[in-house]
């Protein structure tokens, strides 16, 4: 299969991500992980801010070889299953939301495939459970996700390409199963690197923090551009350190991103760390969107600005 030019969205610290869409037809959007801290507020606060064009609830962390599926939402639900979620998802839809589940995460869990036979045998699994199949243990309930995102960060590399076939093999032009990868900036990403160049994934979200060769560092963005244009002519493609300061994202940042056809929008890690950037940056990334009052936007960057300098130092 050819490789196809995917959207590339530039992730950006301990707060945020960016990333390309495939579509150039597609406005950009904003996006979101949620899940791993249980003070961040439920999805129906978290979509009614009506920022986001992308959830993606994080996440599943062990899986694959034999194992029982883990979901780890942190606090949000203890024990699982969370089957209570399945209406705020629906919320969520419901407003235009695009809704993911995360796989992996790079915390204490163990995603690992040992063949293509287990890779086939999770994209089953999660078609039963999370996508448009059916199972009797669904543990967010019946709402259908629209889509699997793959944030491998530990274990082995091998066989990744395959889930991803197999769960575009799920796709129907009635209900499509959109896909998207979370690797780190530096090229190749050690773990995705075949996966992505499968060409079936529609969105890529690139983390460009805790990597200084290719993050943003306090006034220069050079390893962040440099970066950024290797992925924007990657076959295939679609925190801590490396925190963006809003000014800069949309004064400079955006401004150089915006030149690159697949750019998609922004991602942001995570809902818990966002108190105010969204709203923030969200008329500059999708200028169809109504820009805040300015008074509003001059207080919102300072209390964000104030804060960042602890973000810069707190590990996820």
């Amino acid at each position: 299969m050819a490789a196809r030019l995917l959207p590339l969205f530039l992730a950006i610290i301990s707060l945020l991500m960016i990333s390309s869409l495939i579509r150039s037809l597609e406005a950009s959007g904003i996006g979101i992980y949620w899940g791993q801290n249980g003070d961040e507020g439920d999805l129906y606060e978290t979509c009614n801010r009506r920022t986001y064009d992308y959830l993606i609830i994080a996440s599943l962390a062990t899986f694959g070889s034999g194992q029982t599926p883990v979901l780890n939402l942190a606090g949000h639900c203890i024990p699982s299953p969370c089957t209570f979620l399945s209406s705020q998802i629906q919320f969520c839809q419901s407003l235009g939301i695009k809704v993911f589940l995360s796989l992996g995460g790079g915390g204490s869990g163990r995603p690992v495939l040992s063949s293509p036979d287990d890779a086939r045998e999770v994209a089953a699994h999660l078609w039963n459970n999370f996508l448009g199949g059916q199972s009797d243990s669904r543990p967010l309930g019946d709402a259908i996700l629209d889509g699997i995102d793959f944030d491998i960060e530990s274990g082995s590399n091998l066989y990744w390409d395959d889930l991803a076939r197999a769960l575009s093999n799920y796709s129907t032009p009635e209900r499509k199963v959109y896909l998207s990868a979370a690797p780190q900036c530096p090229l190749p990403d050690y773990y995705l690197d075949r996966a992505i160049r499968t060409g079936v994934f529609d969105y890529v979200w690139v983390q460009f923090y805790k990597n200084p060769p290719c993050q943003y560092s306090l006034g220069d963005t050079n390893n962040l551009f440099n970066s950024w244009s290797q992925w924007a002519s990657y076959p295939g493609a679609a925190p801590s350190s490396g925190y963006i300061p809003p000014q800069v994202l949309i004064d400079q940042v955006l401004p150089f991103v915006e030149q690159i056809s697949n750019y998609g929008g922004v991602m942001l890690w995570s809902k818990y760390y966002d108190t105010y950037y969204s709203e923030l940056i969200r008329s500059y990334v999708n200028p169809d969107v109504v820009a805040y009052d300015k008074k509003v936007h001059d207080k919102v960057l300072c209390h964000r600005l104030s804060s960042s300098r602890y973000l810069l130092r707190d590990e996820m």
